[in-house]
């Protein structure tokens, strides 16, 4: 028996088929609009990470291959350079976990004070494909991952050395948590290159093999061990104590990402390596910024290693711009006692 539908039915069935049909527009609709805002989101994230930082001067974008594959950087140059016979000194400037080289420029304001002096800005980036925290491996002694990311920063260096007026008696290193402790590792590998090195709430070359060691080292752990160990081997393994460049280590007493014991440490691990002695440390207080403890390590009247202890201060820049994260304003300007030590590295260095 076939039963007829009838009118109110098929009323009925016509009335659902159309909120069916609705409903389907409507849902094809707010989709396709969320596939354009995440593009639009994706395509306002990739232009941010390329576009230039505030202030006059150029930003540079560049690839450089090496073992670890290809790396982007980013070269700030000073307005108003001469191409013909002028000469600037450079600072590598390799950011932290989180971080890519754009908000390290903004954070620290290294660009502006770069304007002012005349000097050429490196920031390379790690890609997340290697590191999904953008950190820079340098722990990763014992897989050759930590070597293999250092060799392709030092081709990021070499590119611009000869396509910029580079001048390669002042070039200065510098870095923030991964960054600081990825710098130096690189000095230990190759002194000759780098002419002052900055490591800002970092840890010392040598005192992690492995994802895990990282953490220990990190929080403070075993770290008398490392000196006569790890440390030496990481040192000794690529060249004579007494080559490494001067340091200036960075440290907040507040910070719990990176133990504050691991300043005291990189000091002594790279006096010992030159042969500086300490003096007697100082206080240093600038108007309302936080105050620090400075020590400076001597060898034959020049400075090999200068510690500063900042109170109060974070896993953060000390001085940096106050919008940022990983930057407290109130501490003392991080970005401009790089600066002078890397210019009194360059003139001891040459006799000056």
């Amino acid at each position: 028996m076939v039963r007829r539908i009838g009118r109110s039915g098929a009323n009925a069935a016509s009335i659902l088929a159309k909120v069916y049909e609705r409903n389907l527009k409507a849902m094809t609709r707010a989709t396709l609009a969320g596939g354009k805002r995440l593009a639009g989101q994706v395509r306002r994230a990739t232009e941010q990470l390329h576009a230039p930082p505030p202030g006059p001067g150029d930003w540079l974008t560049g690839v450089a291959l090496g073992p670890a594959g290809a790396r982007t950087y980013h070269l700030y140059r000073p307005p108003g350079l001469k191409f013909l016979g002028e000469k600037l000194p450079l600072v590598m400037m390799l950011h932290g976990c989180g971080q890519t080289g754009r908000a390290l420029a903004i954070s620290t304001r290294m660009n502006r004070l770069a304007a002012r002096e005349r000097f050429l800005v490196l920031y390379p980036e790690q890609d997340r494909m290697a590191n999904a925290h953008g950190c820079w491996n340098w722990f990763e002694r014992r897989s050759g991952k930590a070597e293999a990311e250092l060799a392709t920063l030092m081709a990021a260096l070499d590119q611009v050395q000869m396509l910029y007026p580079v001048d390669r008696d002042r070039v200065a290193l510098a870095g923030l948590s991964a960054g600081a402790s990825m710098a130096v590792l690189m000095a230990t590998r190759h002194p000759l290159r780098f002419h002052a090195v900055a490591a800002h709430s970092g840890v010392a070359p040598g005192a992690a093999g492995s994802a895990g060691g990282a953490i220990g080292a990190m929080r403070g752990r075993n770290l008398p061990a490392v000196l006569p160990t790890a440390v030496g081997k990481a040192i000794g393994a690529a060249a004579h104590f007494t080559l490494l460049p001067p340091l200036l280590v960075l440290h907040g007493d507040a910070d719990h990402v990176v133990a504050h014991a691991n300043a005291g440490n990189l000091a002594s691990v790279w006096a010992t390596a030159t042969g500086a002695r300490p003096l007697a440390p100082r206080a240093l207080q600038r108007g309302q910024r936080r105050p620090a403890l400075v020590t400076e390590f001597r060898r034959d009247k020049r400075t090999m290693v200068r510690l500063v202890d900042v109170e109060g201060l974070g896993h953060a820049w000390s001085g940096g711009l106050g919008s940022q994260a990983f930057s407290d304003p109130r501490g003392p300007d991080a970005t401009r006692m790089i600066w002078a030590f890397a210019q009194r590295a360059f003139r001891e260095r040459h006799g000056a």
